[in-house]
């Protein structure tokens, strides 16, 4: 076992459960490859990767991570109404989630969240904003990141 430990500039190598308040998984790598990333890459949002400084592989943890840490409150300014004629393609349905393309001609995912006769109601907030989740890790391996 290395000794190394969690910081910046080191890679990481783990397995993780994410769950809901509820305890419903949203993600696992525990039945696929763990993950690997270099701490402060982007892979994970910064409230997740703080509570893993200091650990060394073979330790493990469970965090509390507040919405403010993982995917933000949700934005009451990010539903927006979207006229039904828009929706040329496709019937729009209640929980279907879209590609929208944002100005910046980017995708946009979007979630359909009411329809009527003339309007569909499009909540483009990070499905998992404004919750609270449970981070579980199991730290498999650290070392210095090598850079290229």
């Amino acid at each position: 076992m290395s000794e190394y430990r969690i910081d910046e500039g080191m890679e990481v190598t783990l397995h993780f459960t994410l769950k809901l308040e509820d305890g419903t998984v949203v993600d696992s790598t525990h039945e696929k490859q763990p993950a690997t990333f270099q701490l402060g890459d982007g892979n994970l949002p910064p409230g997740f990767e703080y509570p893993l400084k200091g650990m060394s592989g073979g330790e493990s943890g469970s965090f509390e991570i507040t919405p403010e840490h993982a995917f933000g409150q949700r934005n009451p300014q990010n539903v927006q109404m979207l006229s039904r004629d828009d929706f040329e393609e496709i019937e729009p349905e209640v929980g279907t989630v879209m590609s929208f393309a944002d100005p910046a001609g980017g995708e946009l995912p979007g979630v359909i969240t009411a329809v009527d006769e003339r309007n569909v109601e499009v909540d483009f907030n990070h499905p998992l904003a404004g919750r609270t989740l449970t981070f579980e890790v199991e730290v498999l391996d650290v070392r210095p990141a090598q850079t290229h």
